[in-house]
């Protein structure tokens, strides 16, 4: 380390830091998982186009309950 530089201690990183970290990817992991396999099914099904535009309308649908949310809170 430099001479007068500043040292940083990162405290409270122990096991249980860890072991949230590795449900939390764990558990991203899982649900990518299952959103791909929708996703495919979709394209078997439907095509390239069909499956785009389901997950489009899944997204819009997503971000429009955000945005209510969002609004409801900056209202009170």
């Amino acid at each position: 380390m430099m001479a007068g530089a500043p040292s940083v201690t990162i405290a409270g990183m122990g096991f249980r830091f860890y072991l949230t970290l590795a449900g939390a990817v764990l558990g991203i992991g899982v649900l990518v998982f299952i959103g791909l396999i929708v996703f495919w099914r979709a394209v078997y099904a439907w095509g390239f186009l069909g499956a785009f535009l389901a997950l489009s309308a899944v997204l819009l649908l997503v971000g429009w309950l955000v945005d209510r949310r969002e609004a409801r809170l900056r209202e009170g």
